[in-house]
């Protein structure tokens, strides 16, 4: 197990991690022994409405350290990366008591905060439904095809939503993403101004507590908080990524069963840990590694 660095009073800590690794219990341990607040970077804990499916601090953590940017989105919103470097900035000056601790399993998020993110022009609303329309008959891999080769190879190519966001901002300015990150300002961050810490999850450890964390989630009422969305539910929208809001939407619609949709949901929770999980492993090589138990 590796040990966890020494937490300056200072600086700004930053957990990252995979889905189900205890990023959250690790951000309320280092709040409750050293001080600080707890900002979330978590693209869907941000949204309002999914409380259970997307893991969102329950009220006994919410009662013993102060938490930040969760839940303050509509359900039905858009989101960006931007946005969120927005709306943390505010924090990044804290210290002692009022340091953040930011924590998340958005990869993207803490990229653009400790090496900057260029402001893209907004995706008019017509080039993003023509996204989804394409996206829904053809396939993501139908816009893959179509992003320039440099944006290609820095993208999650397997991850439908960063194929879009790129093929968007490709349709929408004519320059490709990878020419607009080349732009880059500097970060409101830099890491070496930061604590920064990644949570590195063995595999059968990890598989096994988003399986036990899943059917605790159904125990804690995940089917209520979907029968409340299901009026509501737009697979479009950001918010309805949330692993496990398909599959259950889909049960209560009578597509399948509710053990086939739990299924589903841990098989789709794994998936996304392995790409989390790979993402870090390339683009956190300087970050603090730390091992749970």
């Amino acid at each position: 197990m590796q040990a966890l660095p020494e937490i300056p009073a200072d600086k700004p800590v930053l957990i990252a991690g995979p889905t189900a690794s205890g990023k959250s219990a690790l951000a309320l341990e280092i709040a409750e022994r050293h001080g600080g607040v707890i900002v979330n970077a978590d693209a869907l804990q941000v949204f309002d409405g999914w409380n259970i499916l997307t893991a969102r601090p329950p009220a006994e953590d919410l009662a013993k350290a102060q938490h930040y940017l969760y839940g303050h989105v509509p359900f039905d919103a858009n989101y960006s990366v931007g946005h969120w470097l927005r709306d943390v900035t505010p924090f990044l000056q804290g210290t002692g008591n009022d340091r953040p601790i930011i924590v998340g399993g958005t990869g993207l998020y803490f990229q653009a905060l400790t090496q900057g993110l260029v402001e893209i022009p907004e995706t008019p609303a017509e080039v993003r439904q023509l996204a989804d329309t394409r996206k829904n008959a053809e396939g993501f891999e139908a816009l893959l095809a179509e992003i320039d080769a440099e944006t290609a190879s820095r993208i999650d190519t397997l991850n439908p939503m960063r194929v879009q966001r790129a093929w968007e901002v490709l349709t929408a300015t004519g320059r490709g993403l990878a020419a607009w990150q080349d732009d880059t300002p500097p970060p409101l961050l830099p890491l070496e101004a930061a604590a920064p810490i990644v949570m590195q999850a063995e595999k059968d450890w990890l598989n096994d507590r988003i399986e036990r964390r899943f059917h605790l989630m159904i125990e804690q009422g995940a089917l209520d908080e979907a029968r409340a969305m299901e009026p509501t539910f737009d697979p479009n929208y950001l918010s309805s990524k949330a692993i496990g809001a398909p599959e259950l939407i889909g049960y209560l619609r009578g597509e399948h069963t509710l053990d086939e949709a739990i299924e589903a949901a841990i098989i789709a929770s794994r998936q996304y840990a392995k790409r989390q999980r790979t993402w870090f492993r390339s683009k956190m090589k300087h970050w603090h590694p730390y091992v749970p138990v």
